[in-house]
């Protein structure tokens, strides 16, 4: 063997270059390991390497999250005020359709809607609110006296013994409250829940009523800008799905109105044959709390019952049995022919959606809550359900 095919001890360890990497790189690398780690960028939580940084950017991040939402929560009447033009807007868009398919164009056909809208504000200013007043001090005048002259009638006595004095606890609730001004002055208030007074129940209204003239007018352009956000590949499946939505919850909240209507126009009738005092002003607010379903025509029927009975026990058996005949009319005729084309919503969705919705913003929480379900229950069926099947 010779001496060239013997191997000679290596003096120096050469490195190859990575892939990309330059050779001087990869050979300071290898004799200053320690300086390569300090040259690279730092990947692991922040607060172990600038603590004063990474706090002082945490505690702006809180201070910007409250004082947004302390500005969303003091522009809470405004921001509720917009979502309901927009949903009233979205149960009047059936109407529009509707004169569109009778020959209008649908120019003509936002015009009569916004017309029809004025003419429901002049009648509510001149017509409405005078009635409400006067009924108001009706019943305050008339409830003391039909109290008292429940207490007389000679079926009372063994009625509130045989209830252990239950009969006459209620009644003399009923007599106080309605004799306190507190009463007086919240029913004048807070009728309706819009509002903590009369001139803000006016503003309010007002303001959501010019909103929803705007939002009428401009329905089309508004979804067309809208759907410009959404990116061009998705554009056409958000907006079939959308108009989907639109339209369903559209339906749903014509179909409601038209509902609660009659309920309204029924009670009026009922209670004036029955003579019960304050007829219109409990028809207004039936119409109301009608709009709420499942619940509605529940809470009207007591409320009627009860002062029906406190005028007389023959007007209130007569309203209790023709409102038990009415709920089933609603029930078996009249929501399944208004409602056929609308989106179902479930019994229970419907109860924790207005009892989350009033718990907010009162009676018109409620309201706005169901729509506001409808349209997710839509979603799910429409978008997330054929999605999951098609994995």
């Amino acid at each position: 063997m010779t001496d060239e095919n013997v191997s000679q001890p290596a003096t120096s360890v050469e490195v190859a270059p990575a892939a990309g990497e330059p050779a001087s790189v990869a050979s300071q690398s290898a004799v200053h390991p320690e300086s390569q780690l300090e040259s690279q960028p730092f990947t692991g939580a922040v607060s172990t390497r600038r603590p004063l940084r990474w706090g002082f950017i945490v505690t702006l991040g809180a201070l910007g999250a409250l004082a947004t939402g302390l500005a969303v929560y003091n522009l809470r009447t405004i921001v509720f005020s917009i979502f309901l033009a927009m949903f009233i807007t979205v149960g009047l868009d059936p109407l529009v359709r509707f004169f569109q398919r009778h020959g209008m164009t649908r120019t003509w056909a936002i015009v009569t809607v916004i017309l029809l809208i004025v003419a429901v504000l002049v009648g509510i200013i001149w017509v409405v609110v005078p009635l409400i007043v006067n009924q108001i001090q009706t019943l305050i005048q008339v409830i003391p006296q039909e109290v008292a002259n429940l207490r007389e009638q000679g079926w009372f006595d063994p009625s509130n013994a045989a209830s252990n004095g239950v009969l006459g606890q209620v009644v003399n609730w009923v007599a106080k409250e309605v004799s306190d001004p507190k009463f007086i002055a919240s029913v004048g208030s807070g009728l309706v829940g819009f509002g903590l007074s009369v001139i803000n129940g006016v503003t309010t209204g007002f303001f959501i009523a010019v909103l929803t003239i705007y939002f009428v007018g401009t329905y089309d352009a508004t979804k067309q800008a809208g759907y410009r956000l959404v990116a061009a590949s998705r554009r056409e499946r958000f907006k079939g799905y959308t108009e989907r939505i639109l339209q369903n919850v559209g339906k749903y909240l014509s179909g409601m109105v038209i509902l609660a209507f009659f309920n309204a126009v029924y009670s009026v009738i009922l209670l004036l044959i029955a003579q019960v005092p304050g007829a219109f002003l409990i028809g207004i607010l039936a119409f109301f709390i009608t709009l709420i379903p499942l619940i509605g025509t529940i809470l009207t029927t007591a409320v009627m019952t009860v002062l029906a009975f406190i005028h007389s026990p023959t007007s209130g058996l007569v309203v209790l049995i023709f409102m038990l005949i009415y709920m089933q009319v609603e029930a078996y005729i009249l929501t399944p022919k208004v409602m056929s084309k609308a989106v179902k919503i479930p019994g229970s969705v419907v109860l924790i959606s207005a009892l989350a919705g009033g718990t907010l913003f009162g009676l018109p929480g409620a309201l706005v809550a169901i729509p506001i379900s409808a349209g997710i229950i839509l979603i799910v069926t429409e978008v997330v359900m054929p999605t999951k099947e098609q994995l």
